[in-house]
């Protein structure tokens, strides 16, 4: 699994970080290009997954969240659910390609599901 991460950062365009996180807030797998605390992105980030999740799925009744996408000032983050239970992460800075981060990232969801 952390092969695939490493691939991940290394093919998207502005990414830094992308890990595997289970929708209880704990890091099940991550790679970095820098020092961040993927557990605490991975915590942070799987509370926001559950809240789209049930506003989608239950209160809206849009169906399961596929994808997330998040922009800050200074940092995006790319949502993948694998399965049930887990999600990609894939971090990125301010000059990253969000076409790229799609693209790659269903694709390792899909591998990575396979690996769970």
């Amino acid at each position: 699994m952390l092969a695939e991460l490493t691939q991940l950062v290394s093919d998207v365009d502005g990414a830094w970080a992308a890990a595997i996180g289970g929708l209880d807030g704990l890091l099940i797998e991550g790679h970095s290009a820098g020092s961040a605390d993927l557990g605490l992105l991975v915590a942070e980030h799987a509370g926001l997954l559950r809240a789209a999740t049930t506003s989608y799925a239950h209160t809206l009744g849009g169906g399961q969240t596929r994808e997330l996408y998040l922009r800050g000032e200074r940092l995006s983050v790319y949502l993948h659910p694998i399965k049930t239970e887990y999600y990609l992460l894939l971090a990125l800075d301010g000059r990253s390609n969000l076409g790229q981060a799609r693209l790659y990232g269903r694709d390792a969801a899909r591998k990575l599901g396979a690996m769970l």
